[in-house]
C-alpha cells in the first residue's frame, strides 16, 4: 500500500511533508521548519510520528525540530556527510542508503549543490521524492556551496527517476520560476499551459507543489539543458548540457 503523503504549509513559503504507511501506522516527516501547523496536522489526523527525514542543514528546513521532538520520540535521519550542522541524528546516511518506513523503503540521493550533504528520499513504491531545495518545481535551488557541475549532476539523478515520480520540494517558489523560464523557452506550449495553471491555482490559494517529474522533464529549464528549445533561448546551441545548465542558472540568479 502506498504511503499517503500530506503537504502542510510552513512559515511564508515553505513546505514540510508528512508521509504515513496506513498498515503500520509509521509516520515520517521531511523537513520542520516550524512546528505548530506540523504538530496540528498530525493532532488533527491522529498519526503518530516515528521519523523525522532532514534534506539539509538549513534552518528554514530544521528550525522546528526541538518543538516537534517535545511531542513525539522520533528517529531522526539526516546525511552523514552534514551531521555536523544537522540536529542530533539517529540514523546517519549517505547515498545507497535506504530508510524504512511501515513497510516501504526509501532510498538516499546525495543531491549536493544546492548545499554540500544535501540528500533527497526517493520512495519507488510510493513513486514520490523528497527533493527540498535540490529540484523544485519549474526550478532548483541556488547553488550556494556546490558547483553548477555538482547541481548539474544532483539533478540529472532525479531526472533518471521515473516519470510518474511524484517531487515534493520545499518551496512555493513555483509563480517566480514560472515567469524566469518563460525567458528561456517562451514557445513552449507545455510550458505556457503550465503557467496557466500556475496563475489559477495561486489566485485560489492553492500549492503548486508537489509536481510530477514528467510535468518537471517537459516544462523545467533547469533539467531541459539537454533540449535545442533551452539552448536557443540562451544563445548556446549545440553546446554541453552542463555548461547551459550553468548559464540558466545564472541567468536564474540575476532574474
Amino acid at each position: 500500500m502506498p504511503l499517503e503523503i500530506v503537504t502542510i504549509p510552513c512559515l511564508s513559503d515553505n513546505y514540510a511533508f508528512l508521509a504515513h504507511d496506513k498498515a503500520t501506522g509509521d509516520t515520517a516527516l521531511v523537513d520542520v521548519p516550524e512546528a505548530a501547523p506540523i504538530l496540528a496536522e498530525l493532532d488533527r489526523r491522529g498519526w503518530q510520528l516515528t521519523h523525522i527525514l532532514i534534506t539539509h542543514h538549513h534552518l528554514d528546513h530544521v528550525q522546528g525540530i526541538d518543538a516537534v521532538l517535545a511531542a513525539y520520540p522520533a528517529k531522526v535521519v539526516g546525511a552523514s556527510a552534514d551531521a555536523q550542522r544537522l540536529p542530533p541524528l539517529d540514523i546517519a546516511v549517505s547515498e545507497g542508503d535506504t530508510v524504512q518506513i511501515g513497510g516501504e523503503t526509501g532510498h538516499v540521493i546525495d543531491v549536493s549543490g544546492h548545499t554540500i550533504g544535501h540528500i533527497a528520499f526517493h520512495f519507488p513504491e510510493s513513486h514520490v521524492a523528497f527533493t527540498a531545495d535540490s529540484l523544485m518545481a519549474l526550478g532548483c535551488g541556488r547553488v550556494f556551496e556546490g558547483t553548477f557541475d555538482q547541481m548539474h549532476e544532483s539533478l540529472e539523478k532525479l531526472a533518471a527517476l521515473p516519470p510518474e515520480t511524484l517531487i515534493c520540494s520545499g518551496h512555493e517558489y513555483t509563480a517566480a520560476n514560472a515567469r524566469f523560464a518563460m525567458t528561456i523557452e517562451p514557445d513552449n506550449p507545455d510550458l505556457i499551459s503550465r503557467v496557466d495553471r500556475i496563475e489559477e491555482a495561486r489566485a485560489k490559494g492553492m500549492p503548486t507543489v508537489p509536481s510530477l517529474l514528467s510535468v518537471e522533464l517537459a516544462t523545467n529549464p533547469f533539467l531541459r539543458a539537454d533540449q535545442p528549445g533551452v539552448q536557443a533561448g540562451v544563445g548556446m546551441p549545440g553546446a554541453d548540457p552542463a555548461q547551459v545548465f550553468a548559464e540558466v542558472r545564472r541567468r536564474k540568479d540575476a532574474f
